[in-house]
């Protein structure tokens, strides 16, 4: 990668999507440099998987530009979505296909050499080498997350787009995916994820947007969110322990109700 240190890789400005009468994300904005894990936050229904899928170029927006790299996603799709990784919450792959095999094809699809040592190698840092000729259904749900890592950023995409990576794994698991993702923030890549788990925020984070009603409501790092907001009434009043969170703080400002 030839981006400066610092330099902003994705940019989303003044974004608005609909469905119809629907408007699910509404004049969002934010930036993610290189070198940076970002995390998005939000209710279900506040837009963040709207926001995902017109970064990815998926569908189309109403207003707003967003570019990658320096690319715009809408006017030169193919520039912005060869630099861009993505790992889905729910990944299947051929299931007639063995781990090896996979992670050939993807390769291949991504126009990246793969010589037997990388391929090794591969398998060797996600600690998958007994398990090369499983097919992916066999694997458990932190070797599929690690495989599903791996495929996503084959081919050194200088933005990686994680929606919700860690549900359901265990702790060491979970545990083991927080330090790859941080690997790759050391070796320079934009990182953006969803989640719902404040711990994760928390814990992996450089800054994090939360998102409600298609707005992005804050922007900061975990720990100014919770300095900033310390002494709102709502946040106050969600608070359990007496001790304010980054949780805390999410209910107060999004509101307590259930969201479907």
């Amino acid at each position: 990668m030839n981006n400066q240190p610092g330099t902003s890789i994705l940019q989303v400005d003044g974004l608005s999507v609909s469905y119809g009468l629907f408007k699910a994300v509404s004049g969002a904005g934010f930036e993610v440099a290189e070198g940076e894990i970002f995390g998005l936050l939000g209710p279900n229904g506040a837009g963040k998987t709207s926001t995902l899928s017109a970064i990815e170029g998926l569908l189309k927006p109403q207003a707003g530009n967003i570019f990658v790299a320096g690319y715009n996603v809408q006017k030169q799709p193919l520039h912005a979505r060869a630099n861009i990784g993505v790992q889905l919450q729910a990944t299947s792959f051929q299931p007639e296909l063995n781990l090896t095999e996979i992670i050939k094809l993807y390769a291949g699809i991504y126009g990246v050499d793969l010589t037997k040592d990388k391929l090794q190698n591969i398998l060797q840092d996600i600690k998958l080498e007994s398990a090369s000729s499983k097919r992916f259904g066999q694997l458990s749900g932190g070797q599929q997350q690690r495989v599903s890592l791996v495929i996503a950023t084959i081919h050194d995409p200088v933005l990686v787009l994680l929606d919700e990576p860690t549900t359901g794994l265990d702790p060491q698991s979970r545990r083991q995916l927080w330090e790859r993702i941080e690997g790759m923030k050391a070796r320079g890549h934009a990182v953006l994820l969803t989640t719902h788990s404040m711990e994760e925020a928390e814990a992996v984070c450089d800054r994090i947007a939360i998102m409600d009603h298609g707005k992005v409501i804050a922007i900061d790092t975990p720990e100014a969110l919770v300095n900033i907001h310390r002494n709102d009434p709502e946040v106050i009043s969600v608070s359990r322990k007496g001790k304010i969170t980054l949780e805390d703080v999410f209910i107060g400002l999004t509101g307590r109700t259930v969201r479907a």
